[in-house]
């Protein structure tokens, strides 16, 4: 099947309805980015928050006539407005994404595979991964960071207890899992996140006595928790900082943790947050990003 795609930019405080007209008259999906350059790297929680500028894209057939949207878009922002429509070729965009995931190195052992593709090395610690609904395929610079961090410091976890607080596609648990942990703990507020690491879990051998999860408000009850060898917590960095006594609380004295998630003009106030019971490692960059790693003190 065919598509058209119909493009407009508004402004933001006409977005919900503008996007549910376009959904009344039979938009296939309708998607809001933005129309100039104000980042939202960090949102209150609890909230969805938009750019001032926005373009809205809405999928249609192909042998749509839009003329009448485009006088209902007109009469509901009362004046004229700039648009497009750009045809689709007709593809099976899944198996698109799906030809253009590639495996991934992280280090010297460990290797990032989409599920559908044969590891290129077969002799070295593969990850065949679905991300599913979940963040984290290896591809963003925070996950990347982690990755690297685990495969260099293996030997700090072989045969103990791992955390991963924010698991999301569960690529970090299984991670630790394969490099040789003992046994691992995944965490996320999302149970998509949740279901995400179980079926990538069972994906790669990796049994529930070896990773186990939990959704956040479980995790938290008293009975479920307890302190750990390694915390991993690549989320953002003001969770971080408003998570600090319950993050360092997890931790071993002595035991070794990694955040990420974290911007380089972030750095200085989640540091600062955790330099009271946390000796850190010297910063690591990658692009925008960064990582802190360091030991819990004694």
């Amino acid at each position: 099947m065919s598509w058209q795609q119909f493009i407009f930019q508004c402004n933001a405080r006409h977005s919900d309805k503008l996007s549910s007209l376009l959904t009344e008259y039979g938009a296939g999906s309708v998607t809001i980015r933005d129309a100039g350059d104000s980042p939202i790297f960090e949102p209150p929680l609890n909230t969805e928050p938009l750019w001032p500028e926005i373009i809205i894209s809405g999928l249609f057939p192909a042998d749509q006539n839009l003329s009448k949207i485009i006088t209902t878009l007109r009469n509901h922002m009362e004046q004229s407005f700039d648009y497009k429509i750009e045809i689709l070729e007709d593809k099976d965009w899944v198996r698109e994404w799906m030809d253009n995931f590639h495996p991934i190195q992280f280090g010297e052992k460990l290797w990032i595979c989409p599920s559908w593709k044969m590891p290129p090395n077969e002799n070295a610690i593969n990850i065949l991964l679905d991300p599913g609904l979940a963040f984290g395929t290896g591809t963003h610079e925070t996950t990347a960071l982690c990755l690297r961090w685990l495969d260099q410091h293996q030997q700090n976890f072989v045969n103990k207890d791992v955390l991963d607080f924010g698991c999301g596609s569960g690529i970090l648990a299984i991670a630790a899992s394969k490099l040789g942990a003992a046994k691992v703990c995944a965490v996320d507020i999302d149970p998509q996140a949740i279901q995400a690491t179980l079926a990538n879990s069972e994906k790669n051998n990796v049994s529930h006595e070896s990773l186990s999860c939990f959704i956040s408000k479980d995790f938290n009850q008293q009975e479920y928790l307890q302190s750990y060898d390694l915390v991993v917590a690549n989320i953002l960095a003001g969770p971080l900082i408003e998570m600090v006594d319950l993050i360092t609380s997890l931790l071993k004295p002595n035991g070794q943790i990694v955040l990420s998630g974290i911007l380089q003009n972030q750095a200085e106030k989640v540091v600062s947050a955790y330099n009271h019971i946390i000796d850190f490692d010297p910063v690591v960059t990658d692009g925008d990003w960064i990582r802190l790693s360091g030991t819990k003190r004694l």
